[in-house]
């Protein structure tokens, strides 16, 4: 009789895990109104954003800066404050929710250009900026 291996079940390791957390969770819509002026740019800041370390399950806290110049429709201020209260109990990398961020702007408004900063407080010393641009670089 021969000794057959058994093969293990592939089984998504923990950091795969992590670094996918959030990125598909359900968000309230971002809802638009239709823009009226050509060639312009609009500044939303956010003192106070909040998620979860997917890791740690400490809250993460940091300061948003979107800059975008729309097109046909520019985001409505109630619903995006609406989508971005649902990180607070989202678990997700900073980099996932800069770059989700940045995604469902563009689906929501398909602006000519958009950027996404996320300055993320301090945690064990250190400070963590992530910027996402779009349109993005195809490479």
């Amino acid at each position: 009789m021969q000794n057959k291996k058994k093969s293990k079940p592939v089984i998504l390791n923990d950091r795969e895990k992590e670094a996918k957390a959030g990125l598909r969770k359900k968000l309230p819509p971002i809802e638009t109104f239709p823009n009226q002026f050509p060639d312009y740019e609009i500044k939303i800041e956010i003192p106070e954003f909040t998620s979860v370390c997917p890791k740690t399950g400490l809250p993460d806290f940091g300061v948003l800066e979107i800059r975008y110049i729309p097109d046909k429709h520019c985001l409505e201020l109630k619903s995006f404050k609406l989508y971005l209260i649902a990180y607070r109990n989202l678990g997700i990398f900073y980099e996932n929710a800069v770059n989700r961020i940045l995604d469902d702007i563009v689906s929501a408004c398909h602006p000519v250009r958009a950027t996404v900063m996320g300055e993320f407080n301090p945690r064990g010393g250190m400070m963590s900026t992530v910027v996402a641009h779009y349109p993005r670089n195809r490479k």
